[in-house]
């Protein structure tokens, strides 16, 4: 527990900037920030490495990651793009009864947008975007896509980028309109929605760089 309490806690330090892109983490005082010891400090910096928000300097200890920029945001939604609407149609298509019900239950998770711009309320709403693109990608039955998504950390980056800023109300619209299409076994309205919904959030986000 006290090891996934640090590691939470460091996490929120590097999504909300408390500690800033390209600043080295100095373990021993982070230890004393948290009041623990180097250990559990040293061991989330580690998972925190394979998620691609620190990385490992030789023999100087570790460095926060820097913020995408405009290219490299661009190229994620390109592969998005690629790998995301094809899947959408693929998943109206498979839309049993169990996945609707799977489905539904996670846009439920969150039915409006935060009340503010609080850290604890933007990461629930990027939380519930993560698992619904994951479960859209599950449902279309693809395991090397599913697996290409995962290592691209995209909501981890784009978390980064948009923190504090107003997208909700069209995030949770934009999901809407992605289930009700899978709901309907419409792979044609689907691809349209996603499609939507990510050249949007490309855009929102181009904008403000």
């Amino acid at each position: 527990m006290l090891a996934d309490d640090v590691y939470e806690q460091i996490r929120a330090l590097i999504m909300s900037d408390g500690i800033e892109p390209g600043a080295r983490v100095n373990i021993d005082e982070v230890a004393r920030q948290l009041d623990v010891s180097p250990t559990p400090v040293r061991e989330a910096l580690a998972r925190l490495e394979s998620e691609e928000l620190v990385s490992r300097l030789p023999l100087r200890g570790y460095r926060v990651t820097e913020l995408l920029n405009r290219k490299q945001v661009d190229d994620l939604y390109a592969l998005r793009l690629l790998l995301e609407p094809p899947s959408a149609a693929l998943a109206a298509g498979r839309m049993t009864p169990e996945n609707v019900k799977l489905i539904e239950e996670e846009l439920a998770t969150c039915p409006a947008a935060p009340a503010d711009d609080a850290y604890d309320d933007y990461k629930n709403l990027t939380a519930h975007d993560q698992r619904l693109h994951e479960l859209i990608l599950r449902i279309a039955g693809n395991d090397a896509v599913v697996q290409a998504f995962a290592k691209t950390h995209c909501h981890l980056h784009l978390f980064r980028l948009n923190f504090q800023q107003p997208f909700g109300v069209q995030t949770i619209t934009e999901h809407r309109a992605i289930v009700e299409a899978l709901i309907a076994g419409d792979a044609a309205a689907a691809r349209d929605a996603m499609t939507t919904h990510l050249e949007v959030a490309r855009a929102r986000l181009l904008d403000r760089m």
